[in-house]
């Protein structure tokens, strides 16, 4: 049968009329939803026309090898196949069946003709707008043209790119089309169950106007607009006299909608008619731009914090390295769209802690303390608890008293090297159970490391000395951001030496024209092997090794083990090592260190001088010199536990990827890579049993692609409300982009907006705009001179060092990706924290 009612389908036959035709048939099953009369022409219909035209296949083959940028192949293409599928004549038998099917709706009745392909209104998919839609279409010949129309619209140029952009092969989507009858309603519009502003999920959002509707959901038209909580309208812009719905019909309509939500299991987008006073529903799809909200297993209210924007890195990761994440840390963390959030609620809910935690989330990132502020003053949100009730501090106690000794950063430091390395040598032989269950134990000790009093106290002091250098030296000399300079060039910071050492790597390759050109022309890794062919190779080929040795276990998103390192991918680096060789002199790296302790040393003295001539100016200098000594001693080593929990990772990665092969190779799994699909406990049933749910993987996969598409919010609620913050700030010019000021100074120059450290191109003078900057970005600030994120606090990696290459860099500033062009000159105002768009 290529034809079927609408009463004879539901979501079980998605693959046979498509997403908006199984939804439809699906809410005409249910009680009290009006659905317009219609009938499905099934993907079988598709096929067949598809298989008149045999170039069809050449055309889908060259669709395939074209590049997701290749705007014009793609349009050009697309063109050809939609007027080949236009072009072919639908067969008389059905044909027949179309006609006989619109009969039983009236043959001069009104139809809506509408595309319904198989990828679409999908739980991480709406494709809403990408395929064609007609509606007022009269008379069989019409409705054959239009129904020829939806099959080609298929391949219009944005539906083909909205695949591309979602991983999902052109060549196994199909299309059915809807034909109903059209309503013709007083009043239409869109109702969304959840907000589609702030994603709460409670709060629902009415939009109506006089007629069909067609001119509002085109943007013709201004729409009357209602937002529903708990069955009260709570907020409302009306654009029509009288407004195109009544009080009571917004209300009658979001209940409504809340049954049609509660049917199909996630918020919905839903079109609607009113005729006479009857609501009819002509779609209804998954809203997918929600973020999704954290498990909490009870009804209570609760607020997360965002784990990614405090770690630099918001992208999502993969559940392996979410599990891995949970056994390290000691926080219990909640998993949402691939990312990690803190439930604080029980925080907040004290008093005691309370105020606490407010001042040390609004002094790391003011949009985060904001957006916590906001939730908790909200009447009745959050329930206060007895302070007793309170769980520990989020971020362990005030420090304990510690001397200021560099030979503990040395102790500290060899303790985890020493432990690593122990690690490396107990998993050498480990295979299969036995190798889980040390990868298991061996967590441990990396908490024991990772969390040891000491390392905190060292840490922590360093950074409470750099808060108490900021406020008294402005408070006493009006001197901003005075711990910036002092901290420029400090010893044992891992990260700020990993980019240096760069620099020294690019000082072999630079003598050696032909390695430098060998490496322009680097595709993969290989290219190691290639080095030693060369005059100059062998000493390049040892400069690099040499480099990863101590580096290689890091890369963009560290934080995910699953996450391909440096060491596995090392010409992910060439660009940078070329960038080095082209920009800078030979002794760049021990000149810059150099040039940052000299800078920090002259600061000290300047600040210690004008100390002095104070009122009790010698008490004062006495006591800023200390801090300062602690910082300088303290500060570098904030860098290093991250690294040793990365390094270990990557000893525990390794073996996991050997253990995946020996599954690959048993037929248990397809590729090692699935492993980064399961959780740690999931891997352990598959290691013990032989048995993997192939099914489940390939679901992992599809729901990560679509977690890329998610911007997690810093803030979110238990109803899925995601918070940004504001500054609430009017101490900058007029049109300034405002975020945390975090390594002092000034500087102008050209704009480079990298999103992905693989396109870096900086030049000398160019100031670096990105999302976030993890400790794998370090390698490109030598080559900047200024930094701006969108994501960051003060004492976040990049903001570290930031202040120790002495870049002036102003981090949280919103959307900076996109209201800053690529090119355009700017101003950073690293001290005062706003960046300027220059003319």
């Amino acid at each position: 049968m290529y034809v079927l009612d609408l009463r004879e389908v539901d979501e079980t036959l998605l693959a046979v009329v498509g997403g908006k035709g199984a939804h439809l048939g699906a809410l005409s099953r249910m009680d009290g939803v009006r659905v317009p009369p219609g009938f499905c022409v099934t993907t079988d219909a598709f096929r067949r026309i598809v298989a008149e035209a045999p170039s069809l296949d050449d055309d889908l083959d060259r669709l395939s090898r074209l590049e997701a940028d290749d705007r014009e192949g793609i349009r050009t293409l697309t063109a050809e196949i939609r007027r080949i599928l236009e072009g072919i004549a639908v067969p008389d038998d059905l044909a027949a069946e179309i006609t006989g099917a619109l009969a039983r709706l009236g043959e001069q009745a009104a139809c809506a003709v509408r595309s319904s392909a198989t990828a679409e209104d999908l739980p991480t998919a709406s494709f809403a707008g990408q395929q064609d839609s007609y509606l007022n279409v009269v008379g069989a010949e019409a409705i054959l043209r239009h129904v020829s129309r939806c099959w080609a619209s298929l391949f219009t140029e944005r539906a083909v790119t909205y695949r591309r952009r979602n991983g999902i092969d052109d060549r196994t989507v199909r299309m059915a089309v809807v034909v109903q009858q059209m309503v013709l309603p007083q009043a239409a519009g869109v109702l969304f169950t959840a907000d589609p502003v702030t994603s709460d999920r409670k709060l629902a959002s009415v939009e109506a106007g006089p007629g069909l509707g067609e001119a509002l959901v085109s943007g013709l038209m201004n729409p009357d607009v209602f937002k529903v909580r708990d069955g009260e309208i709570v907020a409302r812009t009306t654009e029509h006299e009288p407004p195109s719905l009544t009080d009571a019909q917004v209300v009658r309509l979001v209940r409504l909608g809340r049954r049609i939500e509660a049917r199909f299991g996630h918020p919905q987008d839903i079109e609607w008619c009113l005729a006479g006073d009857d609501f009819h529903i002509v779609q209804s799809r998954p809203i997918t731009t929600l973020f999704p909200v954290p498990e909490s297993g009870d009804e209570e209210n609760h607020v997360y914090l965002s784990v990614g924007h405090q770690q630099m890195m918001t992208d999502p990761m993969k559940p392996l390295g979410i599990s891995f994440w949970q056994m390290t840390t000691p926080a219990p963390m909640a998993e949402a769209g691939g990312r990690l959030f803190v439930d604080v609620t029980k925080r907040v809910a004290a008093p005691a802690s309370r105020a606490g935690l407010l001042e040390l989330i609004a002094k790391g990132d003011p949009l985060t303390g904001d957006a916590l502020r906001t939730v908790l003053d909200r009447d009745g949100f959050i329930r206060t608890i007895p302070d007793e009730d309170s769980p520990g501090p989020l971020f362990g106690g005030p420090p304990a008293p510690i001397e200021t000794d560099p030979a503990i950063v040395t102790e500290l430091i060899g303790n985890s090297e020493a432990s690593v390395a122990a690690a490396a040598a107990g998993i050498r032989t480990r295979t299969g159970e036995e190798l889980l269950d040390f990868i298991r134990a061996d967590i441990q000790e990396l908490r024991r490391i990772l969390f040891d009093p000491r390392s905190h106290r060292v840490f922590m002091s360093a950074m409470e000395a750099t808060w108490w250098l900021n406020e008294r030296l402005e408070e006493w000399l009006g001197e901003k951001n005075a711990a910036d300079t002092l901290t420029q060039s400090v010893p044992h910071n891992i990260t700020s030496e990993m980019g240096l050492a760069l620099l020294d790597v690019a000082d072999v390759i630079r003598p050696h024209p032909e390695v430098a050109a060998l490496l322009q022309r680097v595709e993969d890794p290989s290219f190691l092997d290639e080095l030693p062919k060369l005059e100059g190779g062998p000493e390049a080929r040892e400069a690099i090794e040499a480099w990863l040795d101590t580096y290689g276990m890091r890369c963009v998103g560290e934080i995910d083990i699953t996450r391909p390192r440096w060491s596995e991918r090392p010409d992910t680096l060439v660009p940078l090592i070329l960038g080095n060789v082209r920009n800078f002199a030979p002794g760049e790296s021990r000149r810059r260190f150099e040039q940052g302790r000299e800078e920090a040393g002259k600061k000290e003295q300047e600040l210690l001088e004008r100390l002095r001539t104070l009122p009790d100016g010698e008490s004062k200098a006495d006591e800023t010199k200390q801090k300062i000594d602690r910082v300088r001693t303290f500060i570098g080593y904030r860098e290093y536990p991250k690294y040793g929990m990365v390094s270990r990772y990557f000893v525990y990665k390794q073996a996991l990827l050997e253990e995946a092969d020996r599954l690959v190779r048993a037929g248990v799994l397809h590729e090692k890579e699935d492993i980064f699909y399961l959780t740690f406990d999931e891997l352990d049933d598959v290691v013990r049993t032989s048995q993997a749910d192939n099914h489940l993987i390939g679901r992992r996969k599809e729901e990560f692609r679509s977690y890329q598409a998610l911007t997690p919010p810093r803030v979110l609620t238990s109803d899925g409300e995601a918070i940004t913050g504001a500054y609430r700030r009017d101490d900058v010019p007029s049109g300034a982009l405002i975020g945390l000021p975090v390594s002092a100074g000034t500087i102008e120059g050209r704009a480079r907006v990298i999103l992905d450290m693989a396109d870096a191109d900086l030049q000398p003078g160019d100031i670096l705009v990105t999302a976030h900057t993890d400790p794998s970005w370090t390698p490109l600030f030598v080559a900047a001179a200024g930094l701006v994120t969108e994501v960051g606090g003060l004492m976040t990696h990049g903001a570290v060092i930031a202040r120790e290459y002495g870049l002036p860099a102003v981090v949280g500033v919103v959307d900076a990706t996109r209201l800053i062009p690529d090119g355009q000159r700017i101003r950073v105002h690293g001290t005062d924290g706003y960046v300027e768009l220059l003319p």
